[in-house]
């Protein structure tokens, strides 16, 4: 070969190299994105089998009226009068779920949220 003929040959690899490369970053993200919403979805599904463990373990739940329900913060004797959206984002809270605008529909993993707290004591 000559030096022409490997200065062309080298300049295609080059350029084959960095396809490659391209391409086996897009496929990293692709496969971080995966493995992120699969560690969330092992998440909420753990905390969906307790949630289910506990009501079968508990029996059915008892249906209250639906112009009263039990605060998410209040004692067991405290009985806020509110409506039947109150009560399922309150269930929904409690069940692990962020309710607040900012997160709303994620499961919580860290605990309480400031946000939903406030939002539920308005």
């Amino acid at each position: 070969m000559e030096n022409k003929d490997i200065f062309t040959h080298m300049q295609a690899l080059e350029t084959q190299m960095g396809k490659v490369h391209g391409d086996l970053a897009s496929l990293m993200l692709e496969v971080k994105k995966l493995v992120e919403e699969n560690q969330q979805l092992l998440l909420e599904n753990e905390q969906l089998r307790k949630i289910l463990k506990r009501e079968s373990a508990e029996g059915p739940l008892p249906q209250s009226s639906p112009d009263k329900t039990v605060g998410p913060l209040a004692g067991k004797d405290e009985i806020d009068v509110v409506g039947e959206g109150y009560d399922n984002l309150a269930r929904l809270y409690h069940e692990g779920f962020h309710i607040c605008n900012v997160y709303y529909g994620h499961l919580r993993t860290e605990g309480d949220c400031l946000f939903c707290l406030s939002f539920l004591n308005k």
